[in-house]
This record gives structure tokens, sequence and C-alpha cells, in this order.
């Protein structure tokens, strides 16, 4: 087997179609593809095994891309790969707890902040990282994705796979939520 040779000139170094159009439609979304399966996993080594997951899957479907809406086409990958991942990870069930004895507590059970929790916790507010805990994560993933990841409600919806009414109804009762929250923690109590 010789090894490749340079182009010489006259040659064509203008990438194929399939390259091209990666380049056009997919890698001017890549930060947004970040930021959202940073929010979806709530972890950045495992939104960047998720995103590149995507990329390649992208990749073999861009010939077949219609040039429409890059975006969306990029969101609901992005999504059903998160949705296959879960389904890969989903442990198997036990059908009789008695059979495993004296079952220990799961390894990793109780695990440390990471990273970025612990980043957060140092800029945000004491008082909207709780309430952000305290919520329920389909009104967490919604609330992120809109306020932080600055995905329009056609976006979010798309990448969480909900109708757009979802996601404003969801995002409303989430910020309300957060409000309340953070009013009760800072008001002062009165003594009888």
């Amino acid at each position: 087997m010789q090894p490749a040779q340079p182009p010489t000139s006259g040659e064509s170094t203008a990438p194929d179609g399939a390259t091209a159009a990666f380049a056009r439609y997919v890698e001017p979304e890549i930060q947004v593809l970040l930021r959202v399966a940073r929010t979806l996993t709530g972890s950045t080594a495992n939104a960047e095994d998720l995103v590149q997951e995507t990329l390649i899957r992208a990749f073999r479907a861009v010939d077949r891309f219609d040039g429409r809406h890059p975006r969306s086409w990029l969101l609901t990958i992005l999504r059903r790969t998160h949705l296959n991942l879960l389904r890969r990870k989903r442990p198997d069930l036990v059908e009789d707890w008695a059979s495993l004895g004296d079952p220990r507590p799961a390894f990793g059970a109780h695990r440390p902040p990471g990273p970025e929790e612990q980043v957060l916790d140092a800029i945000m507010d004491e008082h909207l990282v709780d309430a952000l805990r305290d919520l329920d994560p389909r009104f967490r993933t919604v609330l992120l994705l809109v306020d932080v990841d600055e995905l329009s409600y056609a976006e979010t919806a798309e990448a969480l796979d909900i109708p757009i009414g979802t996601v404003m109804s969801r995002l409303s009762r989430a910020r309300s939520k957060v409000r309340d929250h953070i009013r009760e923690a800072t008001t002062p109590r009165r003594t009888p």
C-alpha cells in the first residue's frame, strides 16, 4: 500500500458534498448542541459524548438533509441519541428483592457534587441554587434550555419532543416556583 500523495496542482482540494454540507449546516450549531446536551445530561463529560455521537449521526445523514432548519434537525438527532443512550444505561429490574440477600447501597449512590455544580454553587445565589434543585426535572430542564441556553420555545420543544404549549406552561410554572422559593427564603419571618 502506498502512502497518500498530496494533491498536485490542478487537482481539486474542495471538500466533497457531505463534508461541505456538514461544515455549512452542522459546525455552526456545535456550541448550541453542547449547551443543550449539558442541560440534558447534567455533566460536561456526558454532554461531550452525547454531542460526539450526535455529530457522527449527523455526518452520516447530512447528504439526505434538505438544508431547512438545521438547528431543529440537529436537536432532533441529539434528543433521539440521548434517549437511546439512556435506554442502554437503564439498569435491569429485580423481581424479587429477597433474592439479593442483604444488599448494600450501590457504589456511588451518594455522589459528590461535580465540577459544574461546585462552580454554580460558588457563583449563584444559594437561594437560586436551592430553588433550581427543588424544581421537578421536567420544569428545571425547560427553564435551563430557555433562560440559560437561550433556545427558542420551538427549539426547546424540538429538543424535548414536547408541544410548544407545554414548553410555555412548564416555563411559566418553573419561573413562578423559583420566584416563590426565593421570596419565601428571603422574607424575614415575623415573630409572634
